[in-house]
């Protein structure tokens, strides 16, 4: 029996008893006699039989119902992609009765996010997606759901502490060392290195004190941080007057500058000022393929870009929740992408599978 597919009705007959009989032992519901219940638990073990699932879900009537807590794309159009991937998600488990609904949120408003977990709070969810960026605000909704049994899924910054269903995402602080090696290549000794936080308080980013982290600890584990300073700065973006004015001071007071790390997908940001000021000099390693990063890799003012798939996030995120409440399969607890680097000459390479969403099944 172990070179074919199990059926309800083989294990019937090995019982010697009816499909509705075994049926009614897998689903725990009716009335069998203890010594026919043990003869047929017997032989469903003997004969490895697994439910069929997926058709299950098919057949059934059931509707599960996903709220996706994510970033609206309007402020930063780096969540355009992961929102893309949880759409191709639902459009692929629709027909196991998957429907998502959005509660977009701004991710530069702490009140703006606190008010769309609430929204989900409010409603009858079967499990819950979503990018916890502000970390002290999320942790009594965390709380909360899991109190009611309500899986959630994080992607983009991890908090472990609350047990999450899956975290989808890459390991920050590798990323951040890995970056560290990126922006050390070709580097003169002594210099200076910037790492540039983009409109967040570090303080409530988890995710990018883990990166600036391992960036440093790439320094420090190699023996060569005594040969470079490096600097931390906190840029505000939504003001660009305050934002060309700090940025250009930084640069002025250190004139041994040479390396710049961007913890988020702003990296095009600085690249257009160097390029306005005609700076070269300075290397510039950033995060993720957004049409202005890929202008600066091509150009030559960002130097390497390391992909963080958001699209991928959002599609593994969704898929994550149906393989625990639909199919119940048992979830890994960390979903690890790839720390793919971009440079200009691989770049059409990596935009080429993302269009193809080749990159969704890595």
């Amino acid at each position: 029996m172990n070179d074919k597919i199990v059926r309800i009705k083989d294990i019937a007959l090995n019982a010697n008893v009816s499909t509705g009989t075994v049926d009614r032992v897998l689903h725990e519901r009716g009335k069998v006699s203890k010594k026919v219940k043990e003869r047929i638990l017997k032989i469903i073990k003997e004969m490895n039989y697994e439910p069929n699932l997926m058709a299950r879900a098919l057949g059934s009537s059931k509707t599960y119902r996903f709220a996706a807590l994510i970033p609206d794309e309007q402020y930063d159009s780096y969540w355009h992609a992961p929102r893309m991937g949880i759409m191709k998600a639902e459009k692929e488990l629709k027909q196991y009765g998957v429907e998502v609904k959005y509660f977009p949120f701004n991710p530069y408003n702490a009140d703006s996010f606190i008010e769309n977990a609430r929204q989900i709070s409010e409603q009858s969810v079967d499990g819950i997606i979503l990018s916890p960026i502000f970390y002290r605000e999320i942790l009594p909704f965390l709380e909360q759901w899991k109190k009611e049994n309500i899986p959630f899924v994080l992607f983009n910054t991890h908090i472990a502490d609350y047990s999450p269903l899956s975290y989808i995402g890459q390991d920050s602080y590798q990323s951040g060392y890995l970056a560290g090696r990126l922006i050390h290549y070709g580097l003169p000794q002594p210099c200076s290195i910037l790492i540039a936080h983009f409109d967040e308080e570090i303080s409530n980013a988890a995710h990018l004190f883990k990166k600036e982290q391992g960036f440093r600890n790439f320094f420090i584990q190699n023996n060569i941080d005594q040969q470079y300073n490096i600097e931390k700065a906190e840029l505000n973006s939504s003001n660009f007057s305050e934002f060309i004015d700090h940025l250009g001071g930084l640069i002025e007071s250190m004139p041994e500058l040479e390396g710049i790390f961007v913890t988020t997908s702003k990296a095009f940001e600085i690249a257009s000022y160097l390029k306005q000021r005609h700076i070269k000099r300075i290397k510039i390693v950033g995060y993720d393929l957004l049409p202005k990063n890929i202008h600066y890799l091509n150009t030559g003012f960002i130097s390497f870009l390391i992909n963080q798939n958001p699209k991928g996030q959002g599609y593994w995120g969704i898929n994550q929740l149906a393989d625990h409440l639909i199919f119940k399969k048992e979830v890994p607890a960390l979903k690890y992408l790839p720390l793919d680097i971009i440079t200009k000459e691989n770049a059409n390479y990596f935009l080429d599978e993302e269009n193809e969403d080749i990159l969704l099944n890595s």
